[in-house]
């Protein structure tokens, strides 16, 4: 009997938390998945001044007084914000992708959509403009003055006119995927793409609420369905994802459940540390999270969802007849 080789098992990869108080920037770059403890504009000063990032998504504090920010009036915020982007566009590569996702700014109760103000910093960069992906979600807090707010936007940009963009590992289901061609050469032929339809530019994908499966102690968590579609799309295995706001390592999950490399920034100890967790699981093959692709619940099959005093009726079951085939269904003889 012939012994066969041991099988040697590759352990998984370890994530690094580098803490700004004991660690240099440079050390970050040396981890294929790193979180830096600390302001992410000290931390982009500090790099060199090259291009280095496949691509920057993010979240950013939007500024509206979260127990994680410190409300600034809207121009000091975008000041920042400005000084920060500056930092970052010369370290992205050329045919590199820029994801900058905002909401609004509220000042006493009028909305300012944040999107429109950061285009001009974006356009000064010279970068293009590709998508504005709305975000739409079903959750949230009910206002009484407007109409609630349930979307958000995703600017997508990328530097220069060659960039990276995969659209069959993002497809989704075909509406109608049995629809054929009636006229012409493929007649008779169905007429979608067998891998699904591209998914637009309004995604539809639940925000981490109370319940949902990625849910940690952040207040304002970036799902992870979002980011994952946006990683697969926007770059190619091994390429180095950058987040500058990470937050709890959302963007850091999605891209080590796909092979990428990720950097991010975080400023809270207790963030970076919840984020550190999750990216080891993600490395382990152990993270729980929502995929991007996952249908969306179906509110209607919730007992939540019948009125007061209303009743949930059974579907009446039909009964065979001798017209019925083996599998339940009519016959479809001529009549």
């Amino acid at each position: 009997m012939t012994r066969k080789p041991t099988e040697k098992h590759t352990p998984p990869a370890k994530a690094l938390l580098a803490d700004s108080s004991k660690s240099s920037p440079a050390v970050a770059l040396t981890a294929d998945h790193a979180i830096w403890q600390g302001d992410t504009e000290a931390f982009l000063k500090a790099l060199p001044l090259e291009p280095i990032f496949d691509l920057v998504v993010t979240s950013p504090p939007y500024n509206i007084g979260k127990e994680y920010e410190k409300k600034a009036g809207l121009d000091k915020y975008l000041e920042w914000q400005k000084r920060i982007i500056d930092e970052i566009i010369p370290r992205l590569k050329e045919g590199g992708s820029l994801c900058w996702q905002v909401g609004n700014y509220i000042d006493n109760g009028e909305i300012v959509p944040l999107d429109i103000e950061f285009a001009p910093i974006f356009k000064s960069h010279g970068l293009k403009l590709r998508n504005r992906i709305v975000w739409q979600f079903g959750h949230g807090l009910h206002t009484k003055k407007r109409f609630s707010g349930r979307y958000e936007v995703v600017m997508w940009y990328t530097k220069g006119d060659d960039y990276v963009f995969n659209l069959d590992p993002v497809r989704v289901p075909a509406k109608y995927p049995g629809k054929k061609h009636f006229k012409g050469p493929n007649a008779g032929t169905y007429s979608g793409n067998p891998l699904g339809k591209n998914p637009e530019d309004v995604w539809s994908i639940p925000n981490v609420k109370s319940n949902h499966v990625e849910k940690t102690g952040h207040p304002c968590q970036f799902p992870v369905g979002l980011i994952e579609r946006l990683i697969l799309s926007m770059t190619n295995a091994g390429a180095l994802v950058f987040d500058p706001f990470s937050g709890v390592a959302s963007s850091g999950v999605a891209a080590a459940i796909h092979g990428r490399r990720f950097i991010g920034c975080e400023i809270m100890p207790a963030y970076a540390k919840s984020g550190l967790t999750r990216l080891q699981e993600a490395l382990d093959g152990s993270a729980r999270y929502r995929p991007h692709d996952k249908p969306l619940y179906d509110h209607t099959k919730s007992n939540l969802s019948l009125k007061p005093g209303e009743v949930r009726t059974k579907k009446p079951t039909k009964k065979k007849t001798k017209s019925d085939n083996s599998n339940g269904q009519e016959s479809r003889g001529e009549k």
